[in-house]
């Protein structure tokens, strides 16, 4: 190197610091206030609706304690159980219950096709189809008495056949349907 260069080289050296600090220096951090073309009307006008909406708020948070305790009222019929077989035992003690209610007693002989199938978004409908040998107005009780119940239960097909003609008894396939909670009703896998 040349002796020129030599003393070249520090002020070289000072110039390419500075340009690198000066690249690399961090930004101002101020906030930028952006110019608004809203007027005090505007402004104000846009209070007045927000006041508006915050004054509604107690009232909707009402309406929702309101609704909220209806459905609970309404939920009430549903039939509480953990799996689908606990909620069609349940539907099978209705009916043996309302079968022992009459005189004389009403058995259930058999009990056949159980199933469940969504009902809307939130519920689902379990069903229960039993057999049972009773006479006409025993029926007619017990299906009365299924439409009395707080459970939210009903029959969804019933076919009757004449078993007896002596003694007036009548076969009945009885399916009974009860409102369960979505949970119960397994998902279709597509």
């Amino acid at each position: 190197m040349t002796p020129r260069l030599r003393r070249a080289l520090p002020l070289i050296a000072l110039v390419l610091a500075v340009g690198v600090a000066i690249h690399y220096w961090p930004e101002s951090t101020a906030p930028v206030v952006a110019p608004t073309r809203e007027t005090i009307a505007v402004a104000e006008k846009r209070l007045a609706r927000l006041r508006e909406i915050a004054s509604s708020v107690p009232a909707r948070q009402e309406n929702l304690k309101k609704v909220n305790a209806e459905l609970a009222a309404r939920e009430k019929g549903l039939i509480v159980a953990e799996t689908l077989a606990q909620a069609q035992a349940q539907l099978i003690q209705i009916i043996r219950d309302l079968g022992r209610a009459e005189s004389p007693a009403v058995e259930i002989r058999n009990t056949e096709g159980f199933g469940i199938r969504p009902l809307g978004d939130a519920y689902g409908e379990a069903t229960v189809t039993v057999q049972l040998d009773c006479r006409i107005e025993q029926l007619v009780n017990m299906l009365s008495g299924l439409a009395a119940r707080p459970e939210l239960v009903s029959t969804s097909d019933m076919r009757v056949n004449s078993s007896n003609a002596k003694d007036k008894t009548i076969t009945v396939h009885l399916t009974v349907a009860g409102m369960v909670p979505r949970r119960l009703v397994p998902e279709k896998r597509t």
